[in-house]
């Protein structure tokens, strides 16, 4: 009997797949037969990729994760943050930035840069023989996305400890009990300070001498002060939060797995960038989309037409979309770096960069900077994991969150 297509290119990968750590971030269990399907509170929930893809591509669904929806309610703002942009107003503003996230632009712009705090970076843990990678990647993170917005006039050093302290605070509700008003007052400090030390410091630079970076574009557009900030905070949690937690859930991994961190050792870059995309696909660092209809949307799946009615908001599951094996084939919740993907035009990582008009800008410098430091601190040979960091998911950002993942070297 010859084994099926799917078969043939799983069993073709190099490694042992009984080996393999299976997924570790995912909170639930994704019923793969509700592949769509309508909950009790009127939230339709897409689990099967073209569904989510076709949802996804649309023009008439809109942005609704994020707070998305809370920002509507604020006092108009003349120019909203490109996360929240749609139609004609988000393509024409797209269409500008992405030419700083070009991989020619990275590697020309960035790469050096990268490679020069990786080293500085592997040199601290070398001198103190321990350290917490969580820290370590958001330091990397920062300094690389800090670069791209133009985060770097800062008055006083620490922007990574005063980022991580504002989105460490998790979603404040409001309310006028004392201890919510505070943890606001707290929240908005921690905001003012990051707008004082860094990021006001950066617009009078630019407005001085521009250069050639996100905060330079946004005042040549005639962004206000406040509305660079929400800009910032939007790139910061995209560039910074999410390349942390996937530099550390790609380094669990690998050095779990002595098998898959040869390999990576021994790879090409091409063939390194797909291990870290087939990472990302078992563990999306953003694990919902939502989107809200703008019209009535009508859908097939499995052969049945479904309606989603105007105005209904949708629940993209990421980690359901990524294990379809129509698209990824057999065994989709185990790491294999030599995997097919099963239709065409459709990224190694499937949707762990999204998709559609709001798909992530930043996957290649994200990939990039993430490589780069891997292969510095993965070819340390005696590098262990001390302790397996604890795990904490954010709601606001739909993301998880690796915290005190202590590495050492003996």
């Amino acid at each position: 009997m010859q084994p099926s297509p799917t078969e043939k290119s799983y069993t073709s990968c190099p490694l042992d797949h009984t080996m393999l750590a299976q997924q570790k971030t995912a909170r639930v269990t994704e019923p793969a037969s509700a592949a769509i399907e309508r909950a009790a509170d009127g939230v339709w929930h897409v689990r099967n990729f073209a569904a989510a893809r076709a949802i996804l591509r649309r023009s008439d669904t809109k942005q609704a994760g994020f707070k998305a929806e809370l920002l509507e309610r604020l006092p108009r703002v003349i120019n909203l943050p490109l996360l929240y942009q749609e139609g004609k107003q988000h393509h024409q503003q797209r269409k500008q930035i992405a030419r700083f996230f070009t991989p020619k632009t990275v590697s020309e712009h960035y790469r050096h840069m990268m490679e020069t705090l990786a080293d500085q970076l592997i040199a601290r843990l070398q001198h103190a023989r321990r350290a917490d990678l969580s820290q370590l990647s958001m330091a990397l993170a920062v300094r690389v996305a800090g670069e791209v917005i133009g985060l770097t006039d800062s008055l006083l050093p620490g922007m990574d400890r005063r980022l991580n302290a504002f989105f460490s605070g998790g979603e404040i509700p409001f309310s006028w009990h004392p201890r919510a008003l505070a943890s606001f007052f707290h929240s908005q400090l921690r905001l003012a300070f990051f707008f004082c030390l860094d990021v006001k410091p950066a617009i009078q630079a630019r407005r001085r001498k521009s250069r050639e970076d996100i905060i330079s574009h946004l005042i040549a557009q005639g962004y206000r002060n406040s509305e660079i900030l929400t800009e910032c905070v939007m790139y910061s949690a995209a560039g910074m939060v999410t390349t942390r937690e996937f530099i550390c859930i790609a380094a669990w991994h690998l050095l779990e797995q002595p098998a898959l961190r040869a390999q990576f050792l021994g790879a090409a870059e091409a063939e390194r960038y797909q291990m870290l995309h087939e990472i990302l696909r078992l563990e999306p660092v953003v694990g919902h989309l939502y989107r809200r209809t703008t019209a009535d949307l009508h859908l097939t799946s499995k052969n049945i037409s479904i309606t989603i009615p105007q105005g209904d908001l949708i629940d993209v599951h990421i980690y359901a979309v990524n294990a379809d094996e129509a698209v990824v084939g057999a065994h989709p919740f185990t790491i294999c770096p030599g995997r097919e993907i099963h239709v065409d035009r459709v990224a190694p990582s499937v949707m762990g960069f999204g998709d559609g008009h709001h798909r992530c800008l930043g996957e290649f410098i994200a990939i990039q900077e993430t490589d780069i430091f891997l292969q510095r601190l993965l070819a340390l040979d005696s590098l262990r994991i001390e302790r397996a960091p604890s795990l904490h998911w954010d709601d606001t950002l739909a993301t998880y969150e690796l915290r005190d993942f202590i590495i050492a070297l003996d």
